[in-house]
């Protein structure tokens, strides 16, 4: 199958169940439901780091965050990385960015400038959009509040402005080959929307998980520290009330069902790709936000793809990533997969869904932000699911095994059971070679050595004494061997 025709959509910040097809919680989002109906919902979907950057990093860029130095917000990716905009573009498909993109190194709202390869016609991110505003209007559109006293106009939000170019887009060019990304920053808080959605859940109540109770026993230190009070709070009477971000979870779904009726309209034959960057714990855990942590409130996000001649009405149960999307684009497209992508195409599984491609997915975490202090700072994890077990190596503190087949909530920490040592120790080796291969600039021995691990290698200064120089790759010759000056003739070799 090849199609170059692809609209990928997201969100940010909306967790895998506060969409109503994965999770009936009484959170309407009828378009999103209607688009998993006609396509294949992946019910095992994950991100590759639950920050805002470091996930568009995994997306945009098909590495992960730590190969592309985007492993925390505002600190740009290298000059050296070409995103999937650039690399479609060189292979003449219009490529446009609508909406939040957080690579550029710039503050929460970026930079207003349009990257390479992306069609600058298009180019529209939140600094574009404040750029449009008075300074009384830039402070009324970060007061969520005001829509307690305040009816504001869709055309006056974020999310439909982005929603218009997009629909414009598509009535122009949707007879072309192209690939257009429509990024959302709803339902992230703060965030406003109109009448009915505003006031929707004043009243409501997002139901409660058993993991709302965990006390964090057996957990990482550093997760107790997160909670602060929240570990003493009575959890009988919790009410996990946020009217403003639901109904702006509402309201996204509502701009989406537009671009996805253009979609129909203008491009009927286009794949559509939806996704959100990373979600949000809710009170799970007794933790908030997101950050460094592995749980499935956070990295696991929705991901639903839908197109002419692909599965309808399907439910895909085998772990799948965001690293996987960029090479199934360029699969899908028929370009070749460019070498320096360090996840698979998804491609056959998305034609069959009874195939599983990825044995494993990986998820990290370095730090939220090297703007400001908070989320604990530097808080280094790597992490490994198979779809049953989770392990979280969390360097500065306790490590986390999980099965989330008899503990779905992950709630109970296995990972001093003997009962579980040889899963737990093939996980670790497996996520110890994907570190290597990936060149982490943060690998060492010091992952090797956990207190759990009995037949770790003894520390060496030298470590595995490999060099793993990067591929050759359509912007860059091969590099070349520190010792001969030539042509690497193994880009993974024994060092000297």
């Amino acid at each position: 199958m090849q199609n170059r025709k692809v609209i990928l959509i997201m969100t940010d910040s909306q967790r895998w169940d506060m969409v109503n097809c994965y999770r009936e919680t009484g959170l309407k989002t009828p378009c999103l439901d209607a688009l998993a109906a006609g396509g294949i919902r992946y019910n095992r979907a994950y991100t590759t780091q639950p920050v805002c950057q470091a996930a568009r990093a995994g997306i945009f860029t098909g590495q992960f965050p730590h190969s592309v130095s985007g492993w925390t917000n505002s600190m740009g990716i290298c000059d050296n990385v070409h995103t999937l905009g650039e690399r479609l573009h060189d292979y003449g498909v219009h490529t446009a960015y609508i909406g939040k993109w957080h690579l550029d190194g710039g503050d929460y709202f970026g930079l207003g400038r349009c990257p390479k390869g992306w069609d600058p016609d298009y180019w529209y991110d939140m600094k574009c959009f404040l750029d449009e505003l008075s300074p009384e209007d830039r402070l009324r559109s970060r007061q969520s509040s005001r829509m307690l006293t305040e009816d504001f106009p869709a055309e006056f939000t974020y999310a439909h402005k982005v929603g218009n170019r997009a629909v414009d887009f598509l009535q122009k060019f949707g007879g072309e080959d192209f690939f257009l990304t429509v990024s959302y920053d709803e339902p992230h808080d703060p965030a406003i929307c109109p009448p009915p959605y505003s006031k929707m859940y004043l009243d409501y109540c997002f139901p409660k998980s058993e993991n709302v109770r965990d006390t964090l026993e057996n957990k990482p230190d550093y997760q107790k520290v997160w909670a602060g009070k929240s570990l003493g709070r009575d959890n009988d009477a919790l009410e996990i009330k946020a009217p403003f971000f639901f109904g702006c979870n509402s309201y996204v779904d509502e701009e989406i069902g537009r671009v996805i009726a253009a979609a129909e309209q203008y491009a009927p034959d286009a794949v559509i790709i939806y996704t959100s960057d990373h979600g949000d714990f809710l009170c799970s855990h007794g933790l908030y936000a997101k950050g460094p942590a592995a749980y499935d409130e956070i990295t696991r996000i929705p991901l639903i793809i839908r197109g002419k001649g692909l599965p309808a009405g399907v439910v895909d149960e085998s772990p799948v990533s965001h690293i996987n999307l960029a090479p199934t684009i360029f699969e899908l497209m028929g370009f070749p997969v460019p070498k320096v992508y360090e996840g698979q195409s998804i491609l056959s599984e998305v034609l069959d869904p009874s195939q599983r491609v990825n044995d494993y997915v990986f998820m990290e975490f370095g730090r939220y932000e090297v703007d400001h202090d908070g989320f604990g700072g530097f808080q280094p994890m790597r992490a490994v699911f198979d779809g049953r077990y989770k392990l979280s190596v969390n360097l500065m503190s306790t490590d986390e095994l999980y099965d989330l087949e008899t503990d779905p909530g992950e709630m109970v920490n296995l990972i001093d059971s003997a009962e579980h040592a040889s899963v737990r120790d093939k996980l670790h080796d497996v996520l110890l070679e994907h570190m290597n291969e990936t060149r982490d600039p943060f690998r060492g021995y010091y992952w090797e050595c956990r207190p759990w691990r009995k037949d770790a290698s003894p520390a060496t200064w030298d470590y595995t004494l490999m060099t793993r120089q990067r591929e050759e790759d359509v912007y860059e010759e091969r590099q070349l061997d520190y010792s001969t000056g030539l042509p690497m003739e193994e880009a993974t070799r024994r060092k000297g």
